[in-house]
């Protein structure tokens, strides 16, 4: 057991208590003044006053950042036992009908701490039973009847029992329920993480294996511009130099190794497009003219925004209109972004964005670039989602804090 549940065990205690004590001082009140039972009234207050002034403590240090084990969970649950036994003992011992609350916390215990407390709490809870019975004071006689009086306690203790077993499991149980929610999305986050790691190591090895073959190329293509008398062909050969110097760019940074600090490695907007635009020369790309140009990124969110216009104008492409739109702005320390591509849109019902390597919804698609671009969000505090855009086409956007200085640079 965590420490998180741990500390969400001890708030449902103090609450749990906070009602005990309060049911408490109700029940000394009525049954003196109502029923006329001469009860000990110095020993039965002293024992709610203890309850709460603990319950004080335990509030307080569930509030500290400090670790909550079951040691700790345990010792909070002992502190109820014995008040429980005191009040029994000084209230009926086994004739009083509440005494079957130790059940509640044996429950409560049993549901929420590992199986050795757990076992502990209950044997805790049979001693403390064994001694108000033992050695509790009877009851003093009083205006009802004895045998009423059993019957009437014995059904409030069973209304008052289902009532805090129903709220107080339920919480519990939701609390279980969240936990194991975060634990497979930690689970999913670090399996993912893990083939990142992997494929940045085959990333580089690969990088270095590409590095002479592109000079190569390069080398090969200059030699043939410079026989070439075809203004075309030129044109055509200087636009696969760029993409090949590109591709080399790309390959020197698979190989370098990773310093966030480094700021020759940031980027800005304009020249994210502009790689993008010679990459995918036939789509149109239409943007907001207020967008931050001048923005230098980090290369995750480079990525991330490459990343985004390749899938919309992939969608686009497929449906015969190759267009996308782009729009980008800062605001209140943040970047916001959003883009619209013109394909088939999808299914509302099963819309979701791949997290995971290697899941890609396209035919030819490896799966990696939106996996990559959820593990960029992720690491920076930001937001990934996807609408059905108005007449066809999807609508991807995101948000992403960026540091004051980055800011005013836009």
């Amino acid at each position: 057991m965590d420490n998180s549940h741990n500390a969400s065990f001890l708030r449902t205690l103090c609450s749990l208590r906070w009602l005990a004590t309060a049911g408490q001082a109700v029940t000394i009140l009525v049954a003196t003044w109502a029923l006329g039972l001469a009860l000990p009234q110095p020993p039965l207050w002293a024992g709610v006053a203890a309850l709460a002034v603990f319950n004080l403590y335990a509030r307080w240090r569930v509030g500290l950042e400090r670790p909550i084990g079951p040691a700790t969970a345990f010792g909070h649950v002992l502190v109820d036992v014995v008040v429980l036994t005191w009040m029994i003992g000084w209230s009926g011992g086994i004739a009083n009908p509440f005494g079957s609350l130790f059940l509640v916390l044996i429950a409560l215990a049993a549901f929420a701490l590992p199986l050795a407390w757990g076992l502990a709490v209950a044997a805790a809870c049979v001693a403390g039973y064994t001694l108000s019975a033992l050695f509790g004071l009877p009851l003093p006689p009083g205006r009802i009847d004895p045998d009423v009086l059993h019957l009437v306690g014995v059904a409030l203790n069973f209304l008052l029992s289902s009532a805090v077993v129903v709220v107080f499991t339920t919480r519990l149980a939701f609390s279980l329920r969240q936990r194991e929610q975060e634990l497979a999305t930690l689970r999913e986050r670090f399996a993912r993480n893990e083939g990142i790691v992997t494929l940045a190591t085959h990333a580089a090895s690969v990088a270095h294996e590409l590095n002479t073959p592109l000079a190569t190329m390069t080398l090969l293509v200059d030699d043939i511009a410079e026989q070439s008398q075809q203004a075309e062909l030129r044109e055509d050969l200087d636009t696969l130099r760029e993409l090949l110097v590109l591709c080399h760019e790309r390959v020197l940074a698979l190989a370098a190794p990773a310093d966030r600090s480094n700021a020759q490695e940031a980027v800005t907007v304009q020249e994210v497009l502009a790689q993008w635009r010679l990459v995918r020369p036939n789509v149109q790309l239409q943007r907001n003219l207020d967008a931050p140009m001048p923005l230098r990124l980090e290369p995750g969110v480079g990525h991330l925004l490459m990343v985004l216009l390749n899938n919309a104008a992939d969608a686009s492409e497929r449906a015969g209109r190759p267009r996308v739109d782009l729009e980008l702005r800062v605001a209140g320390g943040q970047l916001l972004g959003e883009v619209r591509d013109y394909g088939a849109g999808f299914d509302t019902a099963k819309a979701t964005l791949p997290n995971t390597l290697y899941d890609s919804g396209k035919r030819h698609g490896m799966g990696v670039g939106l996996a990559l671009s959820h593990a960029t969000v992720e690491r920076l505090a930001g937001e990934l989602w996807m609408q059905p855009a108005q007449g066809s086409g999807a609508r991807v956007g995101f948000r992403l804090p960026l540091p004051v200085a980055e800011e005013t640079t836009s």
